[in-house]
């Protein structure tokens, strides 16, 4: 049987590096996270198309 672990609930924004990845947590309307695991190339493409939205500087 697979272990349970419990949920993390709300939290702040955390990005962190695990592994070869890095894993994105996003406190999401309603309550608790977002969760996304992506790698660097990923990331940095992510990080482009924010600084890409009009009305972020």
């Amino acid at each position: 049987m697979a272990a349970m672990k419990p949920r993390t609930g709300d939290g702040p924004l955390e990005v962190t590096k695990e592994g070869r990845g890095i894993v994105l947590r996003m406190p999401i309307e309603g309550g608790g996270r977002l969760v996304v695991e992506m790698t660097p190339d990923e990331a940095a493409a992510l990080g482009k198309a924010i600084q890409g939205c009009p009305g972020v500087s």
